[in-house]
């Protein structure tokens, strides 16, 4: 049993991360501290000066925990991660997770290679980017490829020269076919580095070799050519337009900026590489009501660079924030140099965050309607739920269906809601292996047993070895219980929750005899709801979304039944050879209208079988 007091005696003054837990075991804030003795008994004083959000936090704490760390650089990265991995109801949360695309250089190669990469590994290579936009750097990749025709290849060269025939990339001129020896290493390094100078944004020097190639093939009569180098020349002055050029002679710099309401902030980011404004990127937060604009682009920092790989020398925000210190040795010790934090308050720097500002408060409004719309389907729809239900708390939500063909192959699904969104990472599928022929109820009644059941083997699994049951694929467990059905399959679940002492609330989603979603039956009543609510179109997504998983896993197996049942009546005909069958004319259709000759030319078939095959289907 959690005693607080004696938990808040034990607490050691030094640094690291607390997390605090509700009722049922979920991390709802995580935190970072100096002394955690000093920070988490400040949150249980009386008179403590907290914004309303934290004080609601406060109220549903059940039990902390608390991992302590070397230093507060230590702390700072494990609480980044650890917000990142259980993302707690109560901490300001970036909701975007987006991934910005490198160009890779394998200079380390004998033959390089230029390549998109998702993330900057320490390897021997070199990386340009993080390009903003996706498309950008794919066209760079493009015309550096067209232009100074560099392999795209995974051969080891010169170990596999002339080993196999050239790609189809030499046969549409956009290699130089190193792999059959065709150009020298010399060479080819030489067109390499040119080719890096072109995606570092010296545009003078291509154009200027471009230019002299087109009046070569114009005086020599070549005007095919001539006109392909004009297109490069056309390709290659539109790059050059989209660079914005600033005045920061050739430094990395991020510039950050925040707008808000009272509901919700947005921040901006301009992203400058080697001196030139390459784009932005916006970025909404969640939980952010009552906090100051600092704390919020502190949380904001210590998400977004905490998940992506590139850190530039500098990074100027709108506002002083408290661990400013704090975040740039810990963003130094990532990059491997030193990275200044830094709020102009003059100059162009100045403008820029200025610009930023704007940026994000446009952002902001023309987002608003969209996401007050998006919160109304979802985290309103599902409040409106709850409140013709008469309960509270609801996150989580469960519902299931089964599906069966007069008792073929009958399958249960579940699916997962939270906050009024799907989370298909935890939905689940069931094979019925108890009940014999069509019975949804004896269905019902083992997928629920299962599920439920090895939910709690999986949680006393886990406390054995000491691990957080929000580590475990079935130990989540619903705050309420949506099933497909009226009364009967509400009076399943109830049955099997009772069984295994659990207490989640059971509703039925109720439909009349035109299979119309038409009400919600809870505690042994059926209440009628507004048709023309969220909440009765969040219902209506429910039942069609598990339906939708239930049928399409069924068919999924009567498919594969149908295969096997088919082909495996043949004489001769086993796993192997179904399998060589079905690679080979890819439909059963095919199988049947194949001669016999066809037949034994297949994979693993001989003509007695190829016999016996087209026999059995004529």
């Amino acid at each position: 049993m959690f005693n607080l007091e004696e938990e808040l005696k034990k607490l050691p003054a030094k640094p690291g991360v607390y997390l605090m837990h509700d009722n049922k075991d979920a991390i709802i804030y995580v935190g970072k501290a100096v002394s955690l003795k000093n920070r988490v008994r400040q949150y249980f004083q009386a008179g403590r000066n907290v914004t309303p959000k934290i004080e609601r936090m406060i109220s549903q704490i059940d039990h902390f925990e608390y991992i302590i760390t070397d230093s507060e650089v230590e702390a700072l990265v494990l609480e980044s991660n650890l917000i990142k991995e259980h993302k707690p109801k109560y901490n300001t949360m970036l909701k975007d997770d987006k991934n910005y695309p490198y160009i890779k250089a394998t200079i380390g190669e004998d033959y390089p290679r230029l390549l998109i990469a998702r993330e900057q590994k320490r390897d021997k290579s070199r990386y340009f980017g993080p390009f903003v936009n996706a498309g950008a750097a794919k066209d760079t990749l493009e015309l550096a490829h067209k232009i100074y025709k560099i392999r795209t290849c995974k051969r080891v060269l010169p170990r596999d020269t002339g080993k196999e025939r050239p790609c189809l990339n030499y046969h549409i001129g956009q290699c130089s076919a190193p792999c059959q020896g065709n150009i020298s290493k010399e060479e080819y390094q030489e067109n390499f580095n040119k080719a890096l100078k072109l995606i570092e944004g010296d545009y003078a020097e291509v154009t200027e070799y471009l230019q002299e190639k087109m009046l070569r093939a114009s005086e020599n009569l070549v005007f095919e050519e001539a006109a392909g180098f004009r297109d490069l020349i056309s390709s290659v002055k539109k790059m050059a337009v989209k660079q914005k050029v600033t005045d920061f002679k050739g430094e990395d710099r991020d510039i950050i900026a925040l707008a808000r309401t009272l509901d919700e902030a947005v921040v901006q980011i301009f992203f400058v590489r080697d001196g030139k404004l390459i784009g932005r990127d916006h970025f909404h937060l969640n939980g952010t009501q009552g906090e100051r604009e600092e704390d919020i682009l502190q949380d904001f920092i210590k998400q977004f660079y905490a998940g992506t790989p590139f850190i530039p020398r500098e990074v100027m925000v709108e506002y002083n924030i408290a661990d400013a210190t704090l975040i740039e040795q810990w963003l130094s010790g990532k990059k491997g140099s030193r990275v200044h934090l830094a709020v102009p308050k003059k100059g162009n720097k100045e403008r820029l965050v200025g610009l930023a500002h704007k940026n994000a408060a446009l952002v902001l409004t023309q987002d608003m309607e969209k996401i007050k719309r998006e919160e109304q389907r979802t985290h309103g729809a599902m409040e409106e739920i709850c409140l013709w239900l008469g309960i509270t708390g609801v996150s989580r939500v469960e519902s299931y269906d089964i599906s069966n063909i007069n008792g073929f192959q009958a399958v249960g699904s579940m699916v997962v809601f939270e906050d009024g969104k799907p989370k298909r990472s935890d939905y689940r599928k069931f094979k019925i292996k108890t009940v014999k022929g069509p019975d949804d109820y004896a269905s019902m009644y083992e997928v629920l047993s299962r599920r439920f059941s090895h939910g709690i083997e999986e949680e006393k699994k886990l406390e054995e070895k000491g691990l957080s049951k929000e580590t475990g694929s079935f130990t989540r467990f619903p705050d309420l219980i949506m099933m497909d059905g009226g009364k009967g399959q509400v009076h399943i679940a109830i049955k099997v929750l009772k069984e295994l002492n659990l207490d989640i609330p059971v509703c039925g989603m109720v439909k009349d005899d035109k299979h119309r979603t038409r009400g919600l039956f809870f505690n042994e009543c059926e209440m009628p709801v507004k048709t023309d609510s969220e909440g009765f179109y969040l219902m209506t997504r429910i039942q069609d979304e598990v339906h939708r998983f239930a049928i399409e896993y069924h068919r999924s197996l009567r498919s594969k039944e149908q295969v096997k049942s088919v082909l495996d009546d043949i004489s001769g005909i086993g796993k192997v050879r179904r399998k060589s069958l079905m690679k080979y004319f890819q439909s059963i259709e095919a199988i049947r209208n194949a001669t016999v000759e066809e037949l034994a030319q297949v994979e693993n078939m001989n003509e007695s079988t190829a016999i016996n095959v087209y026999k059995f289907f004529h």
